[in-house]
């Protein structure tokens, strides 16, 4: 008895430790004082514009007052975002801030890929978290560049959706499902909203890290309807899911798990530890042949670096997203 309690805690430990030492938190902290988001009607085609247009308004508004308090780091991400033509569904810079954004034509796109980041992503770290492919923006602009060279003749429009509130890696709140279960619920009403948006647009859900967590409270217990529209979801570097196997998260369309053999997440107990708190851990290993999901090939490739341009993993989640699953390659 002595000895089982002894690796259950050692067990806590090392899953805590793991995921805490593994990368340094890049996250500014939140700034207080700054003007309330937007909170527009539900989007629709027809009001797509204005909200866009609205959002952009709040943006610069926002980087002036970051700017008039004396936070400069802060005013340069709001300033990035508000540059040139970039469009955003959801906006927010309280705290550590909020930003769906839009890459490509979303009405008339014949393909969409929404996008979900892990851990320390924030309205900072939106556009450079480490580097630029490995941030929200950047890897989501980069996805999109892929998948216009891939497939010229089509219309294809990317989500790099934050529209949670990303744990920081140096918190209790990453080897937990709280703020992955917050989240499921606002990427479920995302989905729902797309198919208004546009219902005869395929859409891949592709999740990063701790991203797919969120992706998996999203879709777990959803039923043929709510999953109406995806044909496909992509787990990379995932830390796993919460669940035993992919038949435990019934998912009706291919389940794609990778990870790159750099990738300090294989460090990662995969379990699940019962606390009085909450449970710890996210279980099975995504990528291991008995949870059974389809094999996504990335090489070589570090946790931030599954969306670098020119990259083996970029390429295949890029055909994943365009529907051509059987071109996915292993380089």
């Amino acid at each position: 008895m002595r000895a089982a309690r002894t690796r259950h805690a050692l067990l806590t430990v090392a899953l805590a430790g793991c995921i805490v030492a593994s990368v340094a938190a890049a996250a500014a902290s939140a700034v207080p004082g700054l003007p309330a988001a937007p909170r527009p009607a539900p989007v629709t085609a027809e009001n797509l514009p204005d909200r866009y247009a609205v959002n952009h308004r709040y943006l610069t508004e926002a980087a002036d007052a970051a700017r008039r308090m004396g936070d400069e780091s802060r005013a340069e991400a709001l300033d990035h975002l508000a540059d040139g033509d970039r469009t955003f569904l959801e906006v927010s810079a309280e705290g550590d801030g909020q930003a769906v954004e839009v890459i490509g034509d979303l009405v008339h796109a014949q393909r969409i890929a929404l996008l979900v980041p892990g851990s320390d992503t924030t309205v900072d770290t939106f556009d450079h978290l480490g580097s630029p492919h490995s941030s929200m923006g950047g890897g989501a602009r980069a996805l999109y560049g892929e998948m216009r060279a891939l497939a010229p003749d089509s219309q294809v429009a990317v989500i790099a959706w934050y529209g949670y509130r990303a744990p920081r890696t140096k918190s209790r709140d990453t080897v937990t499902r709280t703020r992955a279960v917050e989240g499921g619920s606002l990427l479920r009403e995302q989905l729902r909203q797309l198919r208004g948006l546009n219902p005869a647009a395929p859409t891949a859900l592709l999740c990063h890290s701790y991203g797919s967590v969120v992706c998996a409270e999203a879709l777990r217990g959803t039923d043929q309807q709510a999953q109406s529209g995806l044909t496909g979801v992509v787990v990379f570097g995932s830390p796993g899911t919460g669940a035993r196997s992919a038949s435990e998260l019934g998912i009706r369309v291919p389940l794609w798990a990778g990870r790159g053999s750099r990738d300090w997440i294989a460090n990662v107990p995969h379990t699940q530890l019962p606390l009085p708190s909450g449970n710890v851990g996210f279980g099975a290993d995504p990528t291991s042949a008995d949870f059974g999901a389809r094999t996504l090939p990335t090489g070589d490739s570090r946790h931030g670096d599954y969306l670098q341009p020119g990259s083996l993993p970029l390429r295949n989640i890029a055909l994943i997203s365009l529907g051509r699953d059987a071109a996915v390659a292993r380089g």
